[in-house]
């Protein structure tokens, strides 16, 4: 079973394009300082390394 990774929204989605906002709510980020505990895919990786400038991550 892969590791879990927390990842936190630290800053506002307003303004920014649909595709980064569909990202956020895919991985269930829909508040500021929201926390939620994802496991450790490629895929997810992959959602976070589009958002790395909206959130922040814990291993």
């Amino acid at each position: 079973m892969p590791g879990m990774i927390k990842i936190t929204l630290v800053k506002s989605m307003n303004g920014r394009p649909e595709k980064h906002r569909m990202v956020l709510r895919g991985m269930g980020l829909t508040k500021m300082n929201k926390t939620v505990e994802l496991e450790d895919t490629p895929s997810i990786r992959g959602m976070v390394n589009k958002v790395t400038h909206l959130v922040k991550v814990e291993v």
